[in-house]
């Protein structure tokens, strides 16, 4: 049966060779159980976020494995919840109630969107009219992002009267755990250890526990690093964050709400194709023109499980780059995935465990994954055309120090589009490209007039 459903024999591969490989990519990815709820937990029920995440996780992944079959594992991604909770949530919806269900509700027509574009391939047209510059500029940007936001969660960087921003202090234990743990973690990966990433949060978990216990690291008032298995594993907790979407604020701020879908729309379309091209050439799965056979599955699986995950109450759902790891294990089919999938689903039992993860364990993670986001700025070319230049740079700059993937994205385009016609090469911008320049000159008028 699993022949038949995965042609393991065509790909040439075995069942347990299979297994194996879902199971380092689980393992490579799982820290996303524990960020996630971290990150979208400022804004919601951090309990739901965890069972939505792993819920709309091997939904998205089973569907991957069985229409698309192949090795590739999805969850929330990051980046993508960091524009969620803190630019979304905590920054443009600061003054509404219940700021997350709008957001939700953006992802969810963002995850409808990507299906009627994998239906007719319109989601590869766009990715092809978007400047390589700009792709590469926009990947490096999210990377420093999701780093200056691990740092602070581990107070690495805090907030400096005089100069904004500033180091945090050696004597705090939360910022010392923390560089201790990002040091473990890049220690483990350069040794090849699987799960590398996961078995830092964890050491570093077990450290913090231990010097509580010994009286040494003092946790906030009505917290512990231990987890609490005495409430239960508290599954219902998802009523809280599933099926909130709120469609009526949408239909009466009907520019900023746009303006929110697209923003999520862009950022996920990097994420997706990057991920899967990737994935799929060092699994050898791309064709003898670099083209990947099924990409449309491939987009499909990811559109569903977007928009299964906004019902859930998890921000939007990306194929992960640590899939990798799993082809580099032997994987090759979507026995892989559909593997990784069913551990997604046995960690819900796991939950109380995950929950009780602090943010010093966590923020190595996320500053080392912003590590090889950052990597693709080796990708720019600089000395160029003006346009891709400058429209690289303020993508790079922008995300971190404007605190928005949003804001960096709109720079970028903006001063991309601008910089072509100043330049006379208006020609070189595509009509995709003028659809996406109108959208973010429209969302600069907004914020010109503050009109909500």
């Amino acid at each position: 049966m699993l022949e038949k459903l995965f042609k393991l024999k065509e790909h040439d591969t075995t069942v347990k060779r299979e297994i194996l490989a879902g199971a380092t990519t689980f393992l490579t990815m799982a820290y996303i159980l524990a960020v996630n709820p971290n990150i979208l937990g400022t804004v919601m029920n951090a309990n739901g976020v965890f069972v939505a995440t792993a819920l709309a996780s091997a939904i998205a992944t089973f569907i991957m494995a069985f229409l698309a079959n192949y090795p590739i594992g999805l969850s929330a991604g990051l980046g993508l919840n960091a524009y969620f909770a803190y630019t979304v949530c905590l920054g443009e919806l600061a003054n509404e109630a219940e700021p997350f269900r709008i957001a939700l509700t953006a992802v969810f027509v963002e995850g409808l969107i990507f299906i009627v574009l994998s239906f007719f391939k319109f989601r590869e047209q766009i990715i092809n009219s978007i400047p390589q510059n700009l792709k590469f500029g926009i990947s490096a940007g999210i990377g420093l992002f999701i780093a200056f936001i691990g740092m602070q969660n581990a107070r690495i960087i805090i907030a400096n009267d005089a100069t904004v921003v500033g180091l945090g202090s050696f004597s705090d234990l939360d910022m010392v755990l923390a560089l201790i743990g990002l040091i473990l973690i890049a220690a483990l990966v350069h040794y090849n250890v699987r799960g590398g990433v996961l078995i830092g949060i964890i050491v570093i978990w077990i450290v913090g526990m231990i010097l509580q216990a010994a009286g040494i690291y003092v946790p906030a008032e009505g917290t512990s690093l231990f987890p609490d298995f005495s409430r239960g594993l508290q599954l219902g907790a998802i009523s809280e964050t599933a099926f909130k979407l709120n469609f009526g604020w949408a239909a009466s701020h009907i520019i900023q709400f746009l303006a929110i879908t697209f923003s999520f729309l862009y950022v996920d379309l990097f994420d997706t194709v990057g991920t899967v091209v990737g994935v799929a050439d060092k699994a050898g799965l791309l064709d003898k023109d670099g083209n990947l056979p099924r990409v449309g599955q491939v987009f499909l699986a990811d559109a569903v499980g977007t928009t299964s995950g906004a019902l859930l109450g998890t921000s939007t759902v990306t194929s992960f780059v640590e899939s990798s790891a799993g082809v580099a294990a032997g994987g090759r089919t979507g026995l892989t995935a559909l593997t990784t999938g069913v551990l997604f689903l046995v960690s819900l039992v796991l939950s109380p465990l995950f929950l009780a993860i602090p943010s010093f364990a966590t923020a190595p993670a996320l500053i080392y994954v912003g590590m090889l986001m950052l990597m693709s700025i080796t990708k720019v070319k600089f000395d160029g055309d003006i346009a891709d230049s400058v429209g690289a740079y303020l993508a790079v700059v922008m995300m971190p120090l404007a605190y928005s993937i949003a804001t960096g994205i709109m720079f970028a385009v903006l001063a991309w589009v601008i910089l072509k016609v100043v330049s006379k090469k208006a020609k070189e911008v595509s009509p995709i490209m003028w659809v996406v320049f109108v959208l973010f000159a429209l969302r600069v008028i907004a914020l010109i007039t503050n009109f909500q």
